[in-house]
């Protein structure tokens, strides 16, 4: 499904910080220049994902595709996961599946077969012997990947974002629902422990109607951006030129969206979006090619300003607050709150706290509370995972889980509208932006079916039964 979209953006967005005047709302203004309108897909929905169990399997067998921070993390993780085979590596750099390689010989594993070039991930989603594709690329590449692994009969899971436009959103949920393949965004913050607590709270009304929410994603990133060797060919970089808005908001949206609901019960109905100036990053590239002639070409470059701040309507009426900032110098934050008729709550800058009322509890009372309302998935799993790691642990739940539900044939708990509506904040931020705050209204993937879809699942009935590989 292809539209005009992009080019209008363009259009619409005159300059560096220039005033736009009297523009009307960009999803009126999209459908009335002669595009397509772009909040809905080219016919009805194929096929409900959201709560479908693909047939189980007793083995997991994994190709992974790229291997740099986020992908040799993952490998360290998964050669824990009994039932999950390691049966493919995949970068575009041959020495870092060598690396990769290492890690699982070290164990004893069965060495994984080897692709590398720029082509090579496709090899490896064209091989026969592969249930799921693994991928931790650039984000522009998470949607072709994913929609190709899919389309060659492999279940996707893909690292956040999932897509950086609204066509890709509707490329992947199409895809999925056309294959019958499960596509899963990798929102580990879903499997935080206090995330995974509040959740549970939330779904035993024990906030009592939730009415707001806040999430983010703020972590100051600048000189990890400018580095030569943290991000690939500088794509990050890359990224944060010539697009404004909130270029990375599933961090702080995942949690909150399952704890609303959404896609299933509510949906996310339209949001506006602002953007401060940027303050830094035109400075540092101008510090740096004084120095770098390597820089000189990001000088002058119209940077995404340093604080973004998009407010969500829900169908239902509630509200969120969703901040992206990963240049400011100040402490990292998610925020992650939830504040309903009857209780909040709230985690960062401090731990996790929680009121049913208008006082914080107690110590004493908060873990009273956590030993009621954490999950069956952390209870079973959730030591393990601190001492596996990855963040803290919430890595190692996520892909523990997944795993489970594959082989267990369930329902994972992200599904492919997860991943388009989470990632959707992008480019609809981004459009509200460059119309100095104007209202767009955000698709609705799953095309209706929010109505009726049930909220995800916090019990392992069914499952439970995949082990720990000790190494």
């Amino acid at each position: 499904m292809k539209s005009n979209r992009r080019k209008f953006l363009q259009n619409i967005s005159v300059g560096t910080g220039a005033a736009i005047v009297g523009l009307p709302n960009i999803s009126e203004a999209a459908q009335t220049s002669g595009s397509e309108d772009f909040l809905k897909p080219k016919g009805s929905q194929l096929f409900n994902m959201c709560g479908y169990a693909a047939p189980k399997m007793d083995k997991v067998r994994i190709g992974f595709i790229g291997l740099g921070n986020r992908g040799s993390g993952a490998i360290k993780r998964y050669i824990r996961i009994e039932d999950a085979e390691i049966v493919g590596l995949c970068d575009k750099d041959a020495t870092k599946v060598s690396k990769s390689q290492k890690v699982i010989s070290d164990v004893g594993l069965p060495k994984a077969k080897e692709y590398s070039g720029n082509d090579g991930w496709k090899a490896m989603c064209e091989n026969p012997d592969i249930d799921l594709i693994y991928i931790c690329t650039p984000w522009s590449l998470h949607t072709p990947m994913a929609v190709y692994a899919m389309n060659h009969g492999k279940h996707a899971c893909t690292e956040v974002p999932a897509a950086k436009t609204i066509d890709e959103c509707w490329e992947l949920v199409e895809t999925s629902e056309k294959t019958k393949k499960h596509c899963m965004m990798l929102e580990n913050t879903c499997y935080d422990f206090f995330e995974q607590l509040t959740l549970n709270m939330a779904r035993n009304g024990m906030f009592g109607e939730l009415v707001h929410a806040e999430g983010a994603y703020i972590h100051n990133l600048i000189d990890s951006n400018f580095s030569k060797t943290a991000y690939s060919d500088m794509w990050r970089l890359n990224d944060n030129m010539d697009r404004n808005g909130n270029l990375y908001p599933t961090h702080g949206l995942g949690p909150i969206a399952q704890c609303l609901n959404i896609n299933r019960g509510d949906k996310f109905d339209h949001l506006v979006s602002i953007s401060s100036n940027d303050f830094q990053m035109g400075q540092m590239a101008k510090d740096l090619a004084s120095k770098d002639d390597f820089f000189k070409e990001y000088v002058g470059k119209p940077f995404r300003g340093n604080m973004n701040t998009t407010i969500i309507k829900t169908n239902n009426g509630k509200t969120i607050m969703l901040q992206h900032d990963v240049t400011s110098t100040r402490p990292y934050s998610r925020i992650h709150l939830l504040s309903g008729t009857k209780g909040a709550a709230l985690k960062y800058p401090e731990p996790g706290k929680i009121a049913l009322g208008e006082d914080w509890m107690s110590e004493k009372e908060l873990k009273e509370i956590e030993e009621k309302f954490t999950t069956p998935l952390v209870k079973y799993i959730g030591e393990v995972a601190k001492k596996v790691g990855g963040h803290g642990g919430m890595d190692f739940i996520m892909d523990w889980r997944l795993i489970d539900c594959l082989r267990n044939g369930l329902p994972l708990d992200e599904d492919v509208y997860d991943a388009a509506s989470w990632s959707v904040i992008t480019e609809t931020s981004e459009m509200s932006v460059a119309n100095r705050g104007k209202t767009v209204d955000i698709p609705d993937f799953t095309r209706g079916a929010w109505k009726n879809n049930q909220p995800v699942s916090l019990t392992l009935e069914g499952g439970g039964n995949t082990g720990v590989r000790k190494v």
